[in-house]
């Protein structure tokens, strides 16, 4: 009867389990981990505010998906509702939008014509232009719905000029704000917003789903995109797929890794999903050394106990810490052979003795 990912049945059962969808406050802010399905569900959660005939289904509702109000949603022309995106995503409103801006599942080459590219960020010049939309009548009586993704890529006077618009909205205007990372958000928007964290699926839910998308390999996948489901999806069809399985197979063994050889044959791909590959890599060593859990690379187990032996678990950790000062410099031009080279030495020297 609907589209709402298995896993979020129990967040939307609640969101809409009341005939009136009435909500405590005119901001919703939906959080959670990349790739988990926000976005989509935001959509949905829009289209039913916004169905003029909603079904009932064990006293949740759903979009209709036949009235006049739900063929204007689905061609994205509907008059009472407004959707504020990033440039880079703007032309991606239909598809898994929160899989195309994840560099983890990007596939894209990291070279000098990648770097010149369209805006990652939302400008204030976007959230001015709601002022005609929030402040006159709307077609229809109802819900006006304002969509924001995702709201941390907001820059300073976009965020000012939102909360000034948070502060007295009119009736019958809602902002829905969907965010990775919330604590990137202004804590006066925070404060306005009712919060509502987004489940994520376990690794077996996960799994089940990826195999009826028939996903490529969905356990390499799945750990490949930090255990989100649609990330995993999305990356089984990148450039990055085949990349990234020769990537751990060489640094499961770092007694025979050349670091140099390995840098220049990466050094085309997005660095920061290779740091990305990496951090989890030493998260899943430490992980294994103290508790005997992998997270991640589950399907590498018999090369992480092995290496995990060997390691230092406060090395690790250091170098870890090192990673994530090199995740912060991977979004800036630089030199991609010299900078991986610099951290595959460097992981050798914290993992091989």
């Amino acid at each position: 009867m609907s589209n709402i990912y298995s896993w979020q049945q129990e967040i939307w059962q609640r969101l809409t389990q009341n005939t009136k969808l009435q909500f405590r406050c005119h901001a919703l802010l939906l959080k959670g981990q990349q790739g988990i399905g926000k976005f989509e569900f935001a959509r949905h959660l829009a289209k039913t505010l916004l169905c003029a005939e909603p079904t009932d289904a064990n006293n949740t509702n759903y979009a209709c998906n036949v009235c006049q109000s739900c063929g204007w949603f689905e061609h994205d022309g509907h008059p009472n509702y407004y959707q504020i995106l990033p440039e880079a995503l703007s032309g991606s409103a239909n598809e898994t939008v929160e899989t195309v801006d994840s560099v983890e599942a990007a596939g894209k080459p990291n070279n000098a014509k990648s770097k010149k590219k369209t805006s990652q960020q939302i400008s204030v010049d976007q959230i001015r232009k709601l002022t005609d939309f929030v402040y006159m009548s709307g077609h229809q009586s109802g819900y006006k719905i304002i969509l924001i993704y995702p709201s941390e890529m907001m820059n300073h006077a976009a965020a000012n000029a939102l909360l000034k618009k948070l502060e007295e909205p009119p009736e019958q205007v809602l902002f829905i704000l969907v965010t990775h990372h919330p604590q990137h958000l202004l804590p006066t928007i925070l404060s306005r917003c009712q919060q509502i964290t987004m489940p994520a699926p376990d690794v077996a839910t996960s799994m089940d789903w990826l195999k009826q998308q028939s996903a490529n390999d969905p356990q390499v996948c799945l750990s490949a995109a930090g255990l989100a489901p649609l990330a995993a999806l999305h990356f089984g069809e990148s450039e990055l797929f085949v990349p990234h399985e020769q990537f751990v197979q060489q640094i499961s063994v770092p007694s025979q890794l050349n670091p140099i050889a390995l840098a220049n044959a990466m050094q085309q791909f997005d660095l920061s999903s290779i740091i990305s590959w990496l951090q989890k890599w030493c998260y899943d060593l430490v992980s294994y050394q103290t508790s005997g859990k992998i997270r991640y690379y589950r399907y590498q187990q018999i090369a992480i106990k092995s290496l995990a032996e060997q390691v230092d678990v406060q090395t690790c950790i250091a170098y870890s810490r090192a990673l994530y000062t090199h995740q912060q410099l991977s979004h800036h031009p630089l030199n991609a052979r010299l900078f991986l080279e610099e951290i595959l030495v460097s992981y050798v020297q914290a993992v091989h003795r």
